[in-house]
């Protein structure tokens, strides 16, 4: 899944709280049976180095400069059924293995920071702006890795982005706007999101048309409901 929206909507900051590196002042944020909220500070931990993977924002962040790309993984590894070595020939960056990562360019280090993400074999991969700072040739391996990790590895991807192309690779997108859910998008088709307390928000097209005060008529019809501009404001 894309997660989407303008910057200050809370995108990182959910991505904070699914991987344990926040908690939540309301509510339940669960991952899988786990109640976030809940957890002690020493199960965080442990559930980053298993079941939660996340790549931060800014590839060196996630990396040991001084250190080879294999040795990135190695130490990321808390238990080793595949070799670091290996685990990167798999993804596709072998090559790279044997170079330090202050050696490396942004798209190459970006590649090295996912391998170290998934080197604990987790359930759930959180990227923050996987392609930022990219060229379009880096950006594009980069998106390629994307795809092999959830469709041929099968792991739950979540990636925080502006970029439409990492969009356009996923099966899902959701958009937040003002800390809410506004809409999602499913096989290229996007959708408004009804919230439980029935508000719904409109994208920013739609509001040229519907401006904020307009009172709109609802007419039920069997195939749903229209919405139908009065011409008149609050």
């Amino acid at each position: 899944m894309a997660l989407l929206g303008p910057s200050g909507s809370g995108k990182s900051t959910l991505l904070s709280l699914l991987a344990g590196l926040i908690k939540p002042t309301a509510g339940r944020v669960l991952v899988g049976e786990l109640d976030m909220g809940s957890l002690a500070s020493a199960d965080l931990v442990a559930l980053r180095s298993g079941i939660v993977g996340i790549a931060l924002q800014d590839a060196a962040r996630n990396l040991l400069p001084y250190a080879t790309a294999e040795q990135n993984v190695e130490f990321a590894q808390r238990r080793r059924r595949i070799r670091p070595r290996q685990l990167l020939e798999q993804l596709g960056i072998g090559a790279l293995a044997s170079k330090r990562v202050s050696e490396l360019g942004g798209g190459e280090q970006q590649r090295i920071a996912l391998a170290v993400a998934v080197a604990s074999e987790p359930r759930l991969l959180l990227l923050d702006e996987p392609t930022s700072q990219l060229d379009s040739g880096e950006r594009d391996r980069v998106i390629d890795l994307i795809r092999l990790l959830n469709y041929e590895v099968g792991m739950t991807l979540i990636a925080v982005t502006h970029d439409p192309e990492v969009a356009a690779a996923m099966p899902r997108t959701v958009t937040i706007r003002d800390g809410r859910v506004g809409s999602e998008g499913r096989r290229g088709e996007d959708y408004a999101v009804v919230s439980r307390d029935g508000t719904i928000q409109l994208p920013p097209d739609i509001l040229q048309q519907l401006p904020p005060g307009t009172l709109v008529k609802l007419t039920r019809h069997p195939g749903g409901v229209d919405l139908h501009n009065s011409g008149d404001q609050q």
